[in-house]
């Protein structure tokens, strides 16, 4: 369960540093008050990985949207992929595992009545993961 909140943690940071994109200090976007019981370890990880290989991941989300671009993705969605690409390809952590907690994330705070956020990410989602081994 620390892990799905840890994860929940990370795209909440990853959400500030990009509407926020101006701003620098990226350690006082981990004082969001945020009444979650994280891993804080794993919330560095995520956060780090994904800032550190950005570009990367970036490439690997675009190549595998179809008439789509990253930038048309709201800022939540963009936050929930890019951990989820970002665990794929540099942990351990099965990929079914890490696309569950992306659906589930997105449910809870990227979903509008439709299902069509949760759809689209699972969609991508599981395109990547049949390209990173």
């Amino acid at each position: 369960m620390k892990r799905n909140i840890s994860r929940i943690k990370a795209m909440m940071v990853l959400y500030s540093k990009e509407i926020n994109e101006n701003y620098e200090e990226l350690n006082a976007l981990y004082d969001l008050d945020i009444d979650l019981q994280a891993n804080e370890d794993f919330v560095n990880e995520l956060v780090l990985g994904v800032s550190k290989y950005k570009k990367e991941i970036d490439f690997i989300i675009s190549t595998n949207l179809e008439h789509y671009t990253i930038s048309r993705l709201n800022f939540v969605d963009q936050a929930i992929i890019r951990i989820a690409v970002y665990e794929m390809k540099y942990t351990n952590t099965p990929h079914n595992i890490i696309i569950n907690e992306a659906l589930e994330i997105s449910h809870e705070y990227s979903e509008t009545m439709d299902d069509q956020s949760s759809k689209f990410n699972n969609s991508v989602l599981d395109k990547i993961s049949k390209k990173i081994s």
